[in-house]
């Protein structure tokens, strides 16, 4: 008999089907009025290694989020590499929550920042990080600044889209950032250049991803157990906010307060996208009302599928 068990794949798979280890990075961006918001993100990776007249960087998030829209506007960011201290990652569970505005995000964040070095106007960049990558979106790759046209579209975009650069699907983004600066904190620069040893290297959490709706999971530099840190409870939506979306979905279905209280914890950047799937199950098993009951069962309809 195989020790393995075979895995559905879904959506997020990389939280859902897999353990995978992934860095731990604060991503500057600059808004509109010129002021740096900072979002948190693990899938960020070296994209262009050798070979190539510049080297790159690959990052994917949703297209909606302020971190896409800005580097779709202006093309720029950093990325912030934090140490491991249980303060940052709590901080940046924070600033990960997405359906925040910039500045409901930045106004009691405590990372300090400060200018990087690379040329013209970027964003600001933590000074508590070990090291740091400026990069610019290199927009000409699959004909990516078309991408440009559709900012401002929050709720989800319309193909056709890109392949690997730029918009890639309804709700998702990639970004191919050429590296114009990396920066790194001065003894772990000498370790790099005279020989590393045990000592040289900078204690790193390793991200776990999000794995469920109360928690994100990360593993300590130094122990053996990952920890999980709690999503503030603050960060949930109200019952109004949950009805006020259900009431203009495009359907015949309507939902009971009581239900939609259920729905609270759904970010609201996904909250539309959540409750058209509820209500497409809910039309395809012939529920006209979703009460508290009804939910139940369309959860366990749910559940099945994934």
């Amino acid at each position: 008999m195989s020790k393995f068990e075979s895995l559905k794949v879904v959506d997020n798979f990389y939280q859902n089907n897999l353990f995978f280890p992934m860095p731990t990075v604060a991503i500057s961006t600059l808004c509109e009025d010129g002021t740096t918001t900072i979002g948190a993100y693990s899938l960020v990776f070296p994209y262009y290694i050798a070979g190539k007249d510049y080297y790159a960087m690959i990052l994917e998030c949703r297209n909606s989020s302020n971190t896409a829209q800005n580097i779709l506007r202006n093309g720029k960011c950093a990325l912030s590499f934090i140490k491991d201290d249980r303060k940052y990652f709590k901080e940046l569970v924070r600033l990960g929550f997405p359906g925040k505005t910039p500045a409901e995000k930045m106004k009691d964040c405590p990372f300090e920042l400060i200018k990087g070095e690379a040329e013209g106007e970027r964003p600001l960049i933590l000074k508590d990080a070990y090291q740091v990558i400026e990069c610019s979106w290199d927009e000409s790759l699959e004909d990516a600044y078309k991408s440009k046209e559709h900012i401002g579209e929050l709720e989800g975009v319309e193909p056709p889209y890109n392949n690997f650069n730029g918009i890639t699907s309804k709700f998702g983004c990639h970004f191919i950032l050429k590296i114009d600066k990396i920066l790194m904190e001065e003894k772990y620069a000498k370790g790099l250049k005279k020989g590393l040893n045990s000592s040289s290297f900078p204690n790193v959490p390793v991200d776990y991803g999000y794995h469920d709706s109360k928690n994100f999971w990360y593993k300590k530099f130094k122990g053996f157990r990952p920890i999980a840190e709690p999503i503030a409870e603050t960060n949930a939506g109200s019952v109004e906010s949950v009805m006020y979306c259900a009431e203009r979905l495009q359907t015949k279905v309507r939902f009971t307060k009581e239900a939609c209280e259920m729905y609270v914890k759904i970010p609201r950047p996904f909250m539309k996208a959540a409750l058209m799937q509820i209500v497409q199950i809910a039309e395809e098993n012939g529920i006209e009302v979703i009460d508290k009951q009804a939910a139940e069962r369309i959860a366990e309809i749910r559940k099945k599928h994934k």
